[in-house]
C-alpha cells in the first residue's frame, strides 16, 4: 500500500522544492547475491487487504509506516493478520505486537503533511529472526537536503522480489516530511530509505506516501531522529 497527500500539502511541496535530479533506476534482487547485505528486508503480507514492505530493525522487531497497521474503516488491524518474509527467501515470521507512534492518528486515504510525518510502526515478530546473513540495520542520522539515499521496496507489479533503487536524491523537508524523488508504487509503504555510514548501509527513513505534481512522482517520507 502507498497513499498520496492531499492537494494542499503537494501544493505547498510543489513551490518549495526544484525540479527531480537524475536518479538510477528500480533493479530487482533476484538472486541471492543480489540481494546481499538487503536481506533484512522483506514484504509484510496483511491476511484479506494486501502488503507493504518493512525492514528488520532487532532480530524480533520490524520496521514500517503506521497506516499499514489500519484496516480500510480505520481499525487496527489484529497484529496476528500479519505476516513478515525477510527477503522472501529465508525467514517467515508471524508478528504478536504491533506498537504505532503514539501521536498518529490514521486519517484514511487523505492523508497530510503531519501524518507522514509520524507514519511509523514497529511489529514484534513471535520469534527472533537469527541467521547470520540477515543482520537488522542500525538507524542513521535524519537526510538533509541534497543527500543522496538508496530505497529497497516491494511494490504493484514486483511483489515476488525486491527492489533496489541504488540512488535518488533528498530534496527537501517541510513541516517534518522528507521529500525525495525515490521511485515507490503500491506495497512500497514502510520501505526502508537507506544512507551508508562508515561503510554500512543505515535506515534514515521510512516511505509513507507519494506525490504527483505535473507528472511527476515524489515519495514523501518520514525521519526517524525524533519519533
Amino acid at each position: 500500500m502507498i497513499r498520496q497527500v492531499a492537494l494542499s500539502a503537494v501544493l505547498t511541496l510543489a513551490t518549495t522544492f526544484g525540479a527531480q535530479a537524475q536518479d538510477t533506476g528500480l533493479v530487482t534482487l533476484e538472486t541471492r547475491q543480489d540481494s546481499q547485505g538487503w536481506e533484512a528486508v522483506g514484504r509484510l503480507d496483511i491476511r484479506g487487504k494486501g502488503f507493504c514492505t518493512a525492514a528488520l530493525i532487532r532480530d524480533r522487531l520490524i520496521l514500517t509506516a503506521a497506516h499499514c497497521l489500519y484496516d480500510i474503516d480505520g481499525t487496527l488491524i489484529d497484529p496476528r493478520r500479519f505476516s513478515f518474509q525477510a527477503g522472501l527467501r529465508d525467514c517467515f515470521a508471524q508478528t504478536t505486537r504491533a506498537v504505532v507512534h503514539p501521536d498518529y492518528t490514521h486519517c484514511g486515504e487523505a492523508t497530510n503533511a503531519r501524518e507522514v510525518a509520524i507514519d511509523i510502526a514497529v511489529l514484534e515478530l513471535d520469534r527472533p529472526i537469527r541467521n547470520t546473513r540477515i543482520r537488522p540495520y542500525q538507524i542513521a542520522p535524519r537526510p538533509v537536503t541534497g543527500d543522496e539515499v538508496g530505497v529497497v521496496s516491494y511494490g504493484r507489479g514486483r511483489e515476488d522480489a525486491p527492489s533496489l533503487q541504488q540512488v535518488c536524491d533528498v530534496l527537501g523537508r517541510q513541516t517534518g516530511v522528507i521529500v525525495m524523488t525515490c521511485d515507490v508504487e503500491y506495497g512500497s509503504s514502510g520501505s526502508p530509505v537507506f544512507m551508508v555510514r562508515d561503510g554500512e548501509s543505515r535506515i534514515a527513513s521510512v516511505v509513507s506516501a507519494m506525490a504527483c505534481v505535473n507528472g511527476q512522482i515524489w515519495s514523501l517520507v518520514t525521519s526517524l531522529v525524533g519519533p
